[in-house]
């Protein structure tokens, strides 16, 4: 007698929820800029979203804790004299956020633990060394002081915030950067890129180690990211212009380890990683669902595990470091949907195993429990 066997996973009935609607923040102008960002940066002390504003760039921080309405004069962080695009919260310290802007600079912020009661004009730092738009801000996941941006120009430079110099450039790249993905220790970073390739490169050699052209055959935007094993996973699409995502070996880049065809949405898929759980959750933007997935060992290696949909398409995400989940909750990841005019936390919960002798039954009849 056959019988179907079901792969054994901790994460398998992993569930998403959205938080009260007075747990959401309100009244937030997310910015309209087209440019493929996740618009939104989370740590466990604030969150931070691009906004639109008049007269050049703008971004709001908020203390987590300040949920309801926004009032429409809360202060902004204001000082790129161009559309922001791209923000991102140091790992090393939570009141640092840097980000990046159609100036042609990157800036370095120190935001007070206090609520805001003015505008944040000064940065600690203008970083100065690209030649049009920067597109892409990250800091490197081990060494503190240590930034990296990419542009427009098709330049990769890293920073020493400290000095506010260049400490490398590296311009092997032809068109413009889609994504960049430092690995877990900083040694490397894995780039896509506008001519269809996906590149590893070592930034103490300043040379790309490794490539693979077209990891997915469509010319659409990829994205890529180290997992904790060191192998890449990227988002893409196929010829025929479904979405695609991929699993790659960078030491053998002939032949992906898993390769996984989706949907045939045109949104490019935003990957959000944790390597605690080595799970990967996808977001499109304008879908209106976030799908998860757990990366194994076993075949077919990258596993679907389940869909969290809702009504309203998401402009952007933000995703909380692990620090900042509720562990007493069983929650093992919180994400930030930015909606047009809102922004929703979503927990992502792992359901708790209740053995049977602390199972209580209600007796109907007189509502009592009993044990």
């Amino acid at each position: 007698m056959s019988r179907s066997i079901v792969r054994q996973s901790k994460f398998r009935h992993v569930f998403g929820q959205n938080v009260k609607a007075e747990q959401g923040y309100d009244d937030i102008r997310v910015s309209k800029v087209t440019w493929d960002s996740s618009f939104c940066a989370v740590n466990p002390k604030f969150l931070a979203v691009i906004v639109e504003s008049s007269g050049g760039g703008a971004f709001l921080v908020l203390p987590i804790s300040k949920t309801g309405r926004v009032d429409k004069n809360y202060p902004l962080v204001v000082g790129h004299s161009g559309p922001v695009l791209d923000i991102d919260w140091c790992p090393h310290d939570d009141n640092i956020l840097a980000s990046c802007s159609e100036d042609c600079t990157a800036m370095v912020w120190q935001i007070p633990d206090h609520v805001l009661t003015r505008p944040v004009t000064d940065p600690v730092v203008v970083l100065e060394g690209h030649s049009k738009r920067v597109g892409i801000v990250t800091w490197h996941p081990t060494a503190r002081n240590i930034l990296l941006t990419a542009g427009s120009d098709n330049l990769v430079i890293i920073w020493n915030v400290g000095t506010g110099e260049p400490l490398i450039s590296m311009d092997d790249h032809p068109d413009l950067i889609y994504s960049i993905s430092w690995n877990r220790n900083g040694s490397l970073f894995c780039t896509t890129c506008k001519d269809r390739r996906l590149r590893v490169c070592d930034p103490r050699k300043r040379e790309v180690v490794a490539e693979r052209l077209a990891p997915h055959e469509g010319i659409r935007p990829m994205r890529a990211i180290f997992t904790r094993d060191g192998n890449i996973f990227t988002t893409g699409f196929t010829r025929m212009s479904q979405r695609e995502l991929g699993l790659w070996d960078p030491t053998n880049f002939e032949e992906p380890i898993a390769l996984l065809e989706l949907d045939t949405s045109n949104g490019v898929l935003l990957p959000y990683y944790d390597a605690d759980a080595n799970m990967v959750y996808l977001c499109g933007k304008g879908d209106s669902s976030i799908r998860y997935f757990e990366i194994t060992d076993e075949p077919p290696y990258v596993h679907y595990l389940s869909t969290f949909s809702s009504k309203e398409p998401q402009r952007g995400m933000g995703f909380m470091p692990k620090r900042g989940v509720d562990v007493s909750k069983c929650e093992i990841a919180r994400l930030f949907k930015l909606l047009d005019k809102k922004c929703e936390p979503i927990t992502m919960t792992v359901p708790r195993k209740v053995s049977t002798d602390q199972t209580f039954i209600l007796v109907e009849g007189n509502n009592a429990l009993c044990r």
